[in-house]
């Protein structure tokens, strides 16, 4: 797997983005991987800049993540090249979840307001995508997350209050958390996107455990809501060749089909999940049992 990086300046400026290619190994490779060797891989920083949009394009299930802060201007959704597409989502699907303070994002000439952590699905087919913060000095803070969509539905907005909610997990695992579904198969349809937030109760530091794999889907995880004092410790690798990552605030952990995912951290926190791949059920996973955890 490649990632390429696209750091795009304010609407109106004229600058021309640069590309950067990282590659990712496969499971027998991220075993001889030292720490810094399993960052530049698996870990994707540095997509919340202000006043600009970055994207990562990942070969991962052809996924393309980004970041938008838009301040004194809004900022408009780019085509990047290696796309090879007329705009952007012409042959995408757009899951956008707002971890800011107050913004709007416009599809189409349509405005759809979105308050903190609560999401937008914008379909196949739409061609103009801006966004913008109703405060400059208390920016929205736009997380984007896009697949290829075989079919178009319709740009939905999923508020918290309307997302479907799990709660898991217990104080004496400190676990305990909140599971929000906003883009999955009884929400906001989508092609293959599944889209959803988890936030942890005070007191829980474990977001998943036991952990589990899932062959026919890859995953991303955005850590967000930790202070700059905080942090959790991400694992990744194969159950019985774990590896961890320090992951801070606004960072992105990637899971390949092959790869538990689960974090520890050091205080409460909340993280966005989102899948895609050959299914779209959220309970497809493989358990993996605690006792052969390495």
């Amino acid at each position: 797997m490649h990632t390429r990086s696209l750091s795009l300046a304010p609407l109106g400026t004229g600058m021309t983005p640069k590309s950067r290619m990282q590659y990712l190994p496969n499971a027998s490779a991220a075993r001889r991987m030292d720490t810094s060797e399993l960052r530049a891989h698996f870990l994707v920083q540095g997509l919340f800049v202000p006043g600009a949009i970055t994207l990562r394009l990942v070969d991962l299930d052809r996924v393309v993540l980004g970041g938008a802060v838009p301040t004194t201007a809004p900022l408009s959704l780019p085509t990047p090249g290696d796309l090879k597409a007329e705009y952007f989502c012409e042959r995408r699907e757009l899951g956008v979840l707002n971890t800011g303070a107050a913004g709007t994002v416009t599809v189409d000439g349509t405005a759809h307001a979105l308050a903190a952590h609560e999401v937008l699905y914008v379909g196949r087919g739409s061609r103009e995508v801006t966004f913008a913060s109703d405060d400059a000095t208390k920016p929205a803070r736009f997380y984007l997350v896009s697949y290829p969509a075989h079919a178009a539905h319709p740009t939905t907005r999923i508020a918290a209050a309307d997302a479907d909610v799990l709660e898991l997990g217990s104080a004496e695992t400190s676990n305990k958390r909140r599971i929000r579904r906003y883009i999955h198969q009884r929400g906001a349809q989508s092609a293959q996107l599944v889209m959803g937030v988890t936030t942890l109760e005070p007191g829980s530091v474990w977001n998943t455990m036991p952990a589990h794999t899932h062959d026919r889907r890859s995953e991303v995880y955005l850590y967000f809501d930790l202070p700059s004092d905080a942090m959790v410790l991400h694992l990744l690798g194969e159950p019985t060749e774990t590896r961890t990552l320090v992951v801070r605030d606004g960072e992105v952990a990637l899971s390949p089909g092959w790869s538990v995912h689960a974090g520890c951290g050091t205080r409460a926190y909340a993280f966005c999940w989102a899948m895609g791949g050959e299914n779209q059920d959220y309970a497809d996973m493989d358990p993996v049992a605690m006792e052969t955890l390495r």
